[in-house]
């Protein structure tokens, strides 16, 4: 789900002692390259790492635009009144360039062991939450004092003050449900990092705060949802392992499906901020193109059901009434049926391997079209997007079959044939079913754990009739990747003298066959889900 909030980006930066004049650098370069935040860790205990708030503060001096945060600040060793108050103090000196990331306090025995109080994780909890009112109750200004009365912190009568310079955002470090729950009724952001809350598992956890924001009477979308990233320009395949392409499809996708939108990378590494603030721009480009996609579609959408309300509603009974159902091939082909214009690409009639991977008898089908529903130009163009990339990767399959051809004429080496491979969609894309978004067929090398734990889901939830058809999809291209790594290893054996150009051939043909077979397959199954549902 896109929250639709404004894209921001921003440095996590070890506040390490030794490296003072190396971390002020840092956040200073963080500013002139145009990202928006610079955040640094807080550990109170911990003596080889630079006090957050007055580093904070020494930042802030040394930049005009960029704002800083705690990410997050410790709330045991920070009592809420000082906190509240030294944050509003820098947040009026730099005129509004102040945010609050916020913690529990998850490391429980070293707060003990400096003072603080000896909580248990349930305490702790508990103590946040006294902690956010009495945090807003200094920041609201006014006359009068302030009384809570609670179970870990008691105010009688503190008064309120200094107030922020702007409306400072409370953004809460959580990964339970608890700590979530309090996120979704309290917070104004949520700030987990990837390498504790891998993109798998932002559909889950976010489902959560959603439902917590809900029951508070606030809407999601009030919760920002941040996100500390780290990963690797120079890393061959996974969440942001790869180039500035893969990060900025990755980075996209991320807030088209799960509503990211504050992007933080950990790195102490120039070169990495560079690159990162490069890649920003375009991310934004990329996300603000598919909202204006998903809004002149939402709005034909309308627009259709308003003139085919009863049809729609036939429709989607029929459809959702539709019981899975085992296939034994492939329909014959057919013309568009009804207002569906869309055909999905038949595989080719013959086989060129005599090995078997896929039993294509035993594929399930979802919901019978029904040739009385109607479909908006809009809805149908999500459909012809997943052809039209389709087809550029059976296109890319010819490349391949061509280039094994030429490594057999000695016209190329095998070692170019390979690279130029690894570099193409079908590697980068790791057999997701999402290869395309809204942006008018965009291709995207976005790792499966994000598609497979997204857009599957959703599809799951639209109608639960194509649970068996994404089961099998999701089954598939596990089988799909070790078909390409077949070809790769064949490219390796043919370097080495164990393969021969017959065994690339052989590889090749039985990747033809799957590769073809699958993408008509999903062709077939979801073209028109996706235009009826609506899920991408």
């Amino acid at each position: 789900m896109d929250y639709g909030h404004e894209l921001v980006f921003g440095t996590f930066l070890t506040p390490d002692v030794e490296n003072a004049e190396r971390v002020i650098a840092l956040a200073q370069l963080t500013e002139q390259l145009g990202l928006d935040l610079v955040t640094v860790q807080d550990h109170p205990y911990q003596p080889r790492l630079l006090d957050a708030w007055t580093l904070l503060s020494v930042i802030a001096a040394h930049t005009q635009s960029v704002s800083v945060s705690t990410n997050v600040a410790n709330l045991p060793l920070r009592h809420p009144v000082v906190l509240a108050r030294s944050v509003a103090t820098l947040d009026r000196i730099t005129g509004g360039r102040v945010e609050l990331g916020l913690g529990a306090g998850g490391f429980l025995e070293a707060v003990a062991a400096n003072a603080g109080p000896r909580l248990t994780a349930g305490e702790s909890v508990e103590a946040l939450e006294e902690a956010i009112a009495i945090i807003r109750e200094v920041w609201a200004g006014g006359t009068g004092g302030i009384r809570l009365a609670g179970k870990h912190y008691t105010v009688a009568g503190a008064k309120r003050g200094p107030e922020p310079s702007h409306e400072v955002s409370i953004w809460l470090g959580a990964y339970k449900p608890r700590m979530l729950a309090v996120t979704g009724r309290l917070a104004d952001g949520w700030l987990p990092s990837s390498a504790y809350v891998p993109p798998a598992e932002l559909p889950a956890l976010n489902k959560l705060i959603d439902e917590a924001a809900v029951a508070a009477g606030r809407e999601p979308s009030a919760v920002r949802r941040l996100y500390n990233i780290s990963g690797n320009f120079n890393g061959h395949g996974g969440f942001l392992q790869g180039g500035e392409e893969l990060w900025i499809d990755q980075l996209t996708e991320l807030t088209l499906t799960e509503g990211m939108s504050t992007y933080i990378l950990a790195s102490d590494n120039p070169e990495d901020i560079r690159r990162f603030a490069d890649l920003a721009p375009a991310v934004r480009e990329a996300v603000a193109a598919a909202r204006a996609t998903a809004a002149a579609t939402t709005a034909g959408s309308s627009a259709g059901s308003t003139a085919t309300s009863g049809d729609s509603a036939t429709g989607a009974t029929s459809a959702s009434a539709s019981a899975a159902s085992t296939a034994p091939s492939f329909p014959s082909p057919a013309p568009a049926r009804g207002n569906f214009s869309v055909v999905p690409t038949l595989p080719p009639s013959a086989k060129r391997s005599g090995v078997q991977v896929l039993d294509e008898s035993e594929r399930p089908t979802g919901p019978a079209l029904d040739p009385t529903r109607t479909y908006t130009p809009q809805q149908l163009a999500s459909g012809e997007h997943l052809v039209q990339v389709h087809d550029h990767l059976r296109a890319e399959l010819e490349q391949i079959r061509d280039l094994v051809e030429q490594v057999a004429a000695g016209s190329l080496g095998v070692g170019a044939a390979r690279d130029h491979i690894n570099t193409m969609t079908m590697r980068q894309n790791n057999w997701t079913l999402g290869v395309y978004c809204e942006t008018y067929c965009r291709l995207v090398t976005t790792h499966h754990s994000i598609e497979d734990a997204a857009l599957f889901p959703r599809l799951r939830r639209a109608d639960p009739a194509l649970t068996p058809v994404v089961d099998r999809l999701q089954a598939e291209h596990l089988i799909i990747h070790d078909v390409l790594e077949g070809v790769d290893k064949a490219l390796v054996a043919l370097v080495d003298g164990s393969g021969t150009i017959d065994t690339l051939r052989a590889a090749v043909d039985l990747l033809d066959d799957t590769l073809l077979s699958h993408l008509s397959y999903e062709e077939r199954e979801l073209v028109e889900p996706l235009a009826r549902l609506g899920v991408m």
